[in-house]
């Protein structure tokens, strides 16, 4: 625990064996109190791993039910377990656990009620190894949002995500898609809720194995996040209506 909170690190999983250990082993355990790992219907044994290597709770879903959709699972187990702090790694070992302990202080200490570890702020992304055409498309959707959303974040994209348990109770995450541009609905329902968001420069690591949508599927989510960003706005002028906020 961390000033009397209990903190929990949530892993959204998908044929994650080859990474899994790695990224385990750099949870600070003296800091994190139960990992929660949910398995996406994966074809390999990350499940099973996970149980070997002592994740208290391991969640498997009998069919895919999507990146959005795991997610949905891993929050709705961290509120029923009693976390008062949720951080979600990738257990594909993209983003480094070690920042773990400095994420969740700022929660804790209640400077910030969410924190995201953003790859833009410095260099990390291009010296971790981030494609330039990724990095050149996550430059203009943030700039994009930050516009229409009227906010000033350096990144949207990020998957390194600390959470309070009154933001998670605060915000209607079950409606979001079970997609991709999950992460983006659920920023906009926070800023919507009136919650603020600090940042804190994350590297990266791009490898083979590590997780990574195709072209196609990147091009799906960029007009996700637009659409997104437009009903946003839209809603804030009265112009259209959503259940999601």
């Amino acid at each position: 625990m961390i000033r009397d909170k209990k903190v929990v690190v949530v892993m959204p999983a998908y044929n994650a064996a080859q990474t899994l250990q790695r990224t385990l082993q750099e949870i600070p355990r003296d800091v994190v109190d139960e990992i929660i790992l949910v398995d996406d219907c994966s074809v390999d044994n990350t499940a099973k791993l996970a149980r070997e290597f002592g994740v208290e709770h391991v969640i498997r879903h009998n069919s895919n039910k999507g990146y959005g959709g795991n997610q949905k699972s891993c929050y709705k187990k961290a509120l029923e377990i009693g976390a008062d702090i949720a951080i979600m790694v990738h257990p594909d070992y993209q983003y480094s656990p070690k920042l773990i302990e400095s994420m969740v202080y700022i929660i804790a200490n209640g400077v910030y009620p969410v924190v995201l570890g953003s790859r833009i702020l410095g260099k990390g992304a291009l010296k971790g190894g981030m494609p330039w055409i990724k990095y050149i498309a996550n430059r203009f959707l943030t700039m994009f949002q930050n516009i229409l959303i009227n906010q000033k974040l350096s990144e949207y994209h990020t998957g390194y995500r600390a959470f309070s348990r009154e933001v998670l109770e605060g915000i209607q995450f079950e409606e979001n898609s079970d997609d991709f541009v999950f992460d983006n609905q659920m920023l906009c329902q926070i800023f919507k809720a009136g919650f603020e968001i600090g940042e804190v420069t994350c590297p990266t690591k791009y490898f083979d194995e590590a997780s990574s949508i195709n072209l196609i599927r990147s091009g799906i989510y960029g007009l996700g996040v637009i659409r997104e960003s437009l009903i946003y706005r839209l809603h804030e002028l009265g112009m259209f209506k959503t259940a999601r906020y």
